[in-house]
């Protein structure tokens, strides 16, 4: 993707440049740091209004100096603030196969939510809990074919919150999130019915 640098010239004059040539985090995070300060990092740069003009008429995502290692800046900066795209969930009180929750969202909405961090699992445990089924779908689903769980968005499965004796890899399963106690997710046969909770 493309991302952002800065400069720091004073402590308190920081310069932000987008640069719009496409490359993975690390190679970023080498140009910024060969070219100027380092990828945008901390509260100041990425809410500032310094940041939100370079947005101004476009709608693009760019890399900027957070990586999961713990979760913390790439120059050091204290990490007090999660900035993430907090899509606007809707739970669907309406209870469907998986196949049929996959195509509502779908046609209705965006899509069948994918969970990649715990931040998003408790954002969704908080809609998951007012469900009217024992569980409600989500957009993860077993294939035979590959072996392996994957996200209908194309997300890398890299967040799991497992029941104890909640995956079962075999065809026609799907995932369900309890809607009560831990909200952990259990695979279900895909033909169960139960309320589902797609992205707006």
């Amino acid at each position: 993707m493309w991302f952002i640098c800065y400069d720091e010239k004073k402590k308190d004059n920081k310069t932000l440049y987008l640069i719009e040539e496409k490359k993975n985090w690390t190679q970023a995070q080498n140009y910024c740091r060969y070219n100027h300060t380092d990828l945008a990092s901390g509260l100041d740069q990425v809410d500032g209004e310094e940041m939100k003009a370079l947005f101004i008429g476009r709608n693009m995502s760019v890399w900027m100096g957070l990586f999961r290692d713990s979760w913390r800046w790439s120059d050091g900066s204290d990490f007090s603030f999660r900035y993430w795209d907090t899509d606007k969930l809707i739970l669907i009180k309406e209870n469907k196969t998986w196949k049929e929750a996959l195509d509502y969202c779908r046609e209705s909405h965006r899509g069948l939510v994918s969970i990649t961090n715990p931040y998003q699992q408790r954002w969704v445990e908080v809609r998951a809990k007012n469900g009217s089924s024992p569980f409600v779908w989500l957009g993860l689903r077993y294939s035979c074919t590959l072996d392996l769980w994957f996200w209908v968005n194309d997300k890398l499965v890299c967040y799991e919150k497992w029941s104890r004796e909640g995956k079962t890899e075999e065809c026609g399963r799907a995932v369900g999130m309890q809607s009560g106690g831990q909200c952990e997710w259990v695979s279900q046969r895909d033909n169960e019915k139960y309320n589902f909770l797609c992205f707006k």
